[in-house]
């Protein structure tokens, strides 16, 4: 389909000369870009009837543009935007609106300041990404045929802003399975993923100038968000044991909000001890705060039994449980969860329909079939294996190899692991010497927001496969040494 078929193409006034004014408007539209060389303009009679004036007109129009090289006849095909515009000079510059720009509000400039990793990045490191293999790709291309063929007028109209009903069943029966969450359907609603999931829950559960207990060293993006929605961020230090609860009494008693990541603590992988956990439960009760947990890799443990859920400790009455399907098959998908205490179900409810109204129904229906037809489950159990020898031949090359320089950490949880430097050395120069042999390599120091950094990596194992670990390894040796 061409632009020129939706473009505004608009009829002449009664006292504008009919040819000129098709004339400036073919050709403004060129110049401006929104028509690109190759494009196809709708054919003289097409346009004729679109803006109510005689054909001839239109022809006329068409030929002189010709002429001056701004579009080019195929016989048989119609008229065309020239490929080659070259010589047509640059087009006018805009007119300026009179009076002063609009200021920049706070906001947007505190926005700009962000710096987070944007695009398709698959450098060796990279943190986040995941494999899928041959079984898993013709189980998602059959559940996908599957829905498309199952589709219902429900699917092509507005829907419940939580997501599909069946496909809610489906996650809140593998929550109560696999995580000991407690929860019904209607306490699901699906999100765009984790990051989405905790934008619903500042806007439900916070006020702007309220206190947020956040991980100290922790995730970036979450630090961003909560402090774009009016945040104040009390950063509570981490430990062997997780967060240091009895910390973040101390600096912020009455905080209203505290994010957690108890099942692998992003970014250091230790876990919430279940000392720690009752404690921060205890608080939350005492102070009338609200937990969000975000267990954003809990499919992949490598050993010990499975956690169960800070929610389900909690009993569901205080804990906003999110998840992501993200990590679990791939992050294209941008699909995630969240269990809201029933109290909130109805307010998280309202305040995801006024975001952008629902999740997408056909994604939905490929997600519920493919958890349905038990290749979700399949394809966990596969990845599991795969990542945890992915994550054993990088630690075994990381200590043969840089054992001097480095020392990493294996997690029993995740899709990364970090890796501290020796000797005082500065993570941000070695992520500099690393980019340059073409390696990703995510630097610790800047995690820390209220406390000492120390200086280490986050790798990511998950998204290369264990034959390439150990020449990616021979790289980030070369770089610091």
């Amino acid at each position: 389909m061409s632009w020129a078929e939706v473009y505004p193409w608009r009829a002449p006034a009664p006292t504008e000369p009919v040819i000129r004014t098709i004339y400036d408007q073919v050709r403004d539209a060129i110049r401006s870009g929104a028509l690109r060389p190759g494009e196809r303009l709708p054919s003289t009679r097409a346009f004729a009837d679109l803006i109510k004036v005689a054909r001839a007109s239109v022809v006329a129009a068409y030929d002189l543009l010709i002429a001056e090289g701004y579009l080019a006849a195929r016989r048989g095909a119609g008229a065309f935007v020239a490929a080659d515009l070259s010589g047509l000079g640059e087009p006018p510059a805009p007119t300026p609106s009179p009076g002063p720009a609009p200021a920049i509000p706070p906001r947007a400039a505190a926005l700009e300041e962000v710096i987070l990793p944007r695009g398709p990045e698959a450098r060796p490191f990279t943190n986040g990404r995941t494999l899928m293999d041959a079984r898993a790709l013709e189980a998602w291309s059959r559940s996908t045929r599957r829905a498309l063929n199952s589709l219902g007028p429900e699917h092509f109209g507005y829907a419940d802003p939580r997501g599909d009903p069946a496909l809610r069943a489906a996650i809140a029966d593998y929550l109560r399975a696999a995580r000991a969450v407690i929860c019904e359907p209607d306490q699901v609603v699906v999100t765009a993923g984790a990051q989405h999931a905790v934008d619903l829950a500042a806007r439900i559960l916070l006020a702007p100038g309220d206190g947020v207990w956040l991980e100290d060293p922790g995730y970036p993006a979450m630090w961003h968000a909560l402090r774009a929605a009016g945040a104040e961020i009390r950063p509570v230090p981490v430990d062997a044991q997780g967060l240091d609860v009895a910390a973040g009494v101390a600096r912020a008693p009455r905080a209203k909000l505290a994010v957690v990541t108890p099942s692998h603590q992003y970014p250091l992988g230790v876990t919430l001890s279940l000392a720690r956990r009752l404690e921060l439960i205890a608080w939350a009760r005492e102070a009338g705060a609200w937990i969000v947990e975000d267990d954003y890799a809990s499919e992949f443990r490598y050993s010990g039994p499975p956690l169960a859920s800070l929610q389900g400790l909690d009993g569901g009455e205080r804990v906003i449980y999110v998840g992501t399907l993200n990590k679990a098959i791939f992050p294209g998908l941008r699909m995630g969860y969240l269990v809201a205490p029933k109290p909130l179900a109805e307010a998280f409810t309202t305040a995801r329909q006024l975001i952008d109204r629902q999740p997408p129904t056909p994604t939905q229906a490929i997600v519920r079939d493919f958890m349905e037809s038990g290749q979700f489950a399949a394809h966990i159990r596969r990845r599991r294996l795969a990542y945890r020898g992915q994550r054993d031949a990088l630690v075994e090359s990381l200590r043969r190899r840089l054992g001097h320089a480095l020392e990493p950490t294996q997690p029993e949880q995740g899709m990364q692991l970090i890796a501290f430097l020796k000797d005082g050395r500065s993570d941000l120069e070695a992520q500099a010497k690393a980019a340059e042999r073409g390696l990703a390599v995510q630097p610790i120091s800047r995690l820390y927001r209220g406390r000492p950094p120390r200086s280490g990596f986050i790798l990511g194992f998950s998204g290369f496969p264990a034959a390439g670990m150990d020449g990616a390894v021979a790289r980030l040796a070369e770089a610091i040494g």
